[in-house]
């Protein structure tokens, strides 16, 4: 068996050697079905946001080691990935081996009996030693937790980070923003953010910008507001914990910023923030740190290039700084026929020397310890592998994601709408949150 082995290794070269490593022998349980000589298919439904780039870049370095098994990435909107997932989990004749699946979408898959328990009895026999699941922060491989079970890996890491223009802090004659940064010193230096930096006698740069629409994505502000004061949304019992004097008091603070932002910040959403920020019009933004390569190298869409972007946690409260969680995670179809196929690849990209691969090729953020404290590939990466561990402390620390249920959807939908009412004055503070924990509490049950 070892002769075999060790032909093999020879045969599909050199990278499958620095995934191995010096046991070679035990790729006799990471190839698995994949030595056979006729090739397998396996496919992926990934976010159409990056599922090409990942079938243009990672799948040929997966094929340089594994060039019998052939992965087909499917592009899908956001909007209908977990739909699409629901019902290929219980076609008879399903399409998909392996669903990247969105931070609260796991619990919701795993409970119907979607996908494999990677950590299971089965695919632990074919998983290599070295795979080290102790490596991964806590932060991010919680995102595939559900019941005990680890029933998806993190493959695109993302935080909810606060991201500053320099060149507008030195404009206007303050220090840089950093860790320790509170939210008293954070509103009361934002008068001076108050810019016109064209000299015509108008403010064009405001002091802050998010967003603010009725979005699935709003309360994660108020949220992590709420957490780094010491608040969560659920008790040790399950039973909404929001609706007191902490809750209001983020979601008044979360009110207080639509006062510093540009004009029109009510109606601004994900795309029309990051727009505003990387036009100059915002000396800061809370927004997802996926978005920082762009901002921070290509000038054709930003004016925050040439080293103008800091990034960092958001603004200390009465415990910790802020974060929160938001990781793409990849599990295997319960009802897959190519099992030891799916693995292989995921495995792949999840080791340690994939996850460096993933990084330097197409930029996805990592999740390992390791690959956070090591060489980052490429200088733009320096100041967010620095964050990014900051943040994965930040967030276990203050559990700093969204409510982790199979009706996740629903309950973050019941807190947008809520919101959202309180921030258009159709409601006070204590009003929304009273309805928000009285719908989800019926949700819940």
């Amino acid at each position: 068996m070892e002769e075999c082995t060790k032909k093999t290794v020879t045969a599909w070269g050199p990278s499958l050697m620095r995934l191995t490593g010096a046991g070679v022998a035990l790729t006799t349980v990471l190839l698995g079905s994949a030595w056979a000589q006729d090739q397998v298919e396996i496919r992926i439904m990934a976010v159409d946001s990056y599922a090409k780039s990942w079938q243009d870049n990672l799948v040929p370095k997966f094929n340089e080691a594994f060039p019998n098994i052939k992965v087909t990435i499917d592009a899908t909107t956001g909007a209908e990935m977990l739909a699409k997932m629901m019902l290929d989990a219980v076609d008879p004749n399903p399409v998909y081996d392996i669903v990247l699946a969105d931070d609260p979408w796991v619990p919701q898959l795993a409970e119907i009996g979607a996908l494999k328990d990677l950590k299971g009895p089965e695919i632990a026999a074919m998983t290599d030693p070295g795979y080290d699941w102790d490596d991964f922060n806590a932060t991010p491989l919680a995102a595939g937790e559900w019941k005990g079970g680890q029933y998806a890996v993190p493959v695109r890491s993302n935080m909810l980070l606060m991201f500053y223009n320099r060149e507008l802090y030195q404009k206007a004659g303050l220090p840089e923003p950093t860790p320790a940064l509170t939210w008293d010193d954070f509103f009361e230096q934002s008068p001076k953010l108050f810019l016109d930096t064209d000299g015509d006698g108008n403010v064009d740069a405001w002091p802050f910008t998010t967003f603010f629409s009725r979005d699935v994505l709003t309360p994660t502000i108020w949220q992590t507001i709420l957490n780094s004061n010491g608040g969560q949304l659920l008790d040790e019992n399950g039973k909404p914990a929001f609706n007191n004097e902490a809750g209001v008091k983020a979601a008044e603070m979360q009110k207080r910023l639509i006062e510093i932002a540009p004009p029109g910040a009510l109606g601004h959403g994900f795309s029309e923030s990051l727009q505003a920020f990387r036009q100059g019009q915002a000396a800061v933004m809370f927004t997802w740190g996926s978005v920082y390569k762009a901002t921070a190298l290509d000038a054709t869409i930003s004016k925050v290039t040439d080293g103008k972007l800091g990034m960092q946690t958001l603004p200390v409260g009465s415990v910790s700084g802020g974060a929160h969680r938001g990781i793409w995670n990849a599990g295997i179809m319960a009802k897959t026929q190519h099992l030891e196929e799916a693995w292989t690849f995921l495995q792949w990209l999840t080791s340690k020397e994939g996850e460096q691969v993933n990084v330097s090729t197409v930029g996805s953020f990592p999740a390992r310890k390791s690959t956070l404290a090591g060489e980052p590939p490429q200088e733009w990466m320096r100041p967010v592998f620095a964050t990014l561990q900051q943040a994965y402390d930040v967030a276990a620390e203050g559990k700093m994601w969204r409510i982790r249920s199979p009706k996740s959807d629903a309950t973050q939908q019941i807190q947008a709408d809520e919101i959202a009412r309180f921030l258009a004055g159709q409601a006070t503070a204590e009003e929304a949150l009273n309805s928000a924990a009285q719908q989800i509490e019926g949700v819940l049950e």
